[in-house]
């Protein structure tokens, strides 16, 4: 039997056959030879950007035009279905078309987030968005395709179905809207240590996408905070803190408010061989004796008479002086020791003061070598501690009393 005498339907899907045989052919030589060639001409460059490409998937996308020319242009083997390759070649084309613009903005999102400003200004949502766009523009160019009308009669179809869409998508217009005002203000960047107890939140910030924030806690934990709560519910950004260089102590001491008392010459000598008190004992007992005299008061008479120093009032001097001559405490910013509200444990000392090194680790280093000294000082001014009765303070005292009675 000849090729003439073969039915008229048998040769029409011989060809039909041979040619997405052939497109396939061709897909897959273009796969194995000439993008492993790319690939490998990429990896011997000195250029990161042909890295890029290949890593997004660029070429592999650009691969998908080579079958779909051979469908287009072979279409004129198989007249009798020509017009149904074309029509399918150029639907398919939309999708692929919008594959290798996505490829392409990833490429260049990357590209973008290794410059230096990147970080204030981080453009993931916005290429999020225009990604979204260009994929639901190809979705209607297809769709346009198939039926033969016009992208602008589908698109103002869509008009009557906005409230729909808005319900649907609301998600996705609040976390834009909200993306936009967190680069305009610049409220987050990544890198920032943002704090959200509500969400879980504390820690750096990772990731900035346009549905959502990924923070690393401390913990190493990984928390997703939708990008639009943010804007909802308060947060806290302790990049402030960073860039003035000072993290702030500010911690009490309980003082047991029955070891406050008037200082005697002996506690005075005592402290004047305290070499961060000389210069302050000398000024103000020479300032308190000249006022005493100048006001006639007989302090002999009453410890109440005239004025006086106490522990208290020195020791809190004590830690001021203590903290200026710290190197690791910032002295052109806020610092102070001061009284709180007495409470039913004791008076609160407070420490406000801040660390030159923000890091975490050397300013809690910092933060407890100063409270170990205070609390080791307190003694040496006569001064409690005030902290609750723990089982060895009830038996010590059990012990005293059975000796006492023995």
């Amino acid at each position: 039997m000849s090729f003439k005498d073969l039915p008229h339907e048998a040769i029409i899907s011989g060809k039909i056959l041979l040619l997405f045989l052939l497109a396939y052919i061709t897909f897959w030589l273009t796969r194995r030879l000439l993008l492993t060639i790319i690939h490998q001409f990429a990896e011997r460059s000195h250029t990161d950007i042909d890295d890029l490409l290949v890593k997004h998937g660029v070429f592999s996308a650009l691969a998908y035009l080579v079958p779909l020319s051979v469908l287009y242009y072979g279409s004129q083997l198989v007249p009798e279905i020509s017009s149904f390759l074309i029509k399918l070649s150029e639907v398919i084309l939309a999708p692929v078309a919008a594959l290798i613009v996505n490829r392409g903005l990833s490429v260049l999102l990357e590209i973008y987030n290794r410059l230096p400003f990147a970080k204030r200004h981080p453009i993931r949502g916005y290429i999020q968005i225009l990604k979204f766009l260009i994929w639901f523009s190809a979705g209607v160019i297809a769709v346009c395709t198939i039926l033969d009308r016009s992208p602008w009669g589908i698109l103002s179809g869509l008009g009557a179905l906005s409230a729909i869409l808005i319900l649907v998508f609301r998600n996705t217009i609040l976390s834009f809207v909200a993306s936009l005002q967190i680069i305009a203000q610049d409220l987050i960047r990544i890198g920032d240590w943002i704090e959200a107890p509500q969400f879980g939140a504390d820690g750096e910030v990772i990731e900035m996408t346009l549905y959502n924030v990924l923070v690393q806690n401390w913990d190493k934990t990984i928390v997703s905070i939708p990008t639009y709560r943010l804007m909802d519910e308060s947060f806290k950004n302790w990049r402030g803190m960073e860039k003035t260089g000072g993290r702030r102590i500010k911690r009490h001491l309980l003082i047991d408010q029955s070891s406050v008392k008037f200082c005697d010459e002996r506690m005075l000598e005592k402290f004047k061989k305290i070499h961060l008190l000389k210069g302050y004992l000398d000024r103000k007992l020479k300032e308190i004796e000249d006022y005493n005299r100048k006001m006639g008061i007989d302090t002999a008479a009453s410890p109440l008479n005239g004025r006086r120093l106490t522990n208290l009032g020195t020791f809190r001097i004590y830690i001021e002086e203590y903290l200026r001559a710290h190197p690791m405490i910032r002295r052109d910013m806020t610092l102070m020791v001061r009284h709180l509200q007495p409470t039913a444990e004791g008076l609160p000392l407070e420490i406000y003061c801040f660390v030159a090194d923000t890091r975490w680790v050397p300013y809690e280093k910092v933060q407890a070598d100063i409270f170990d000294h205070i609390i080791a000082a307190a003694p040496e001014f006569e001064l409690r501690i005030f902290q609750k009765p723990t089982g060895f303070d009830i038996k010590e005292a059990l012990d005293f009393k059975t000796g006492s009675v023995a």
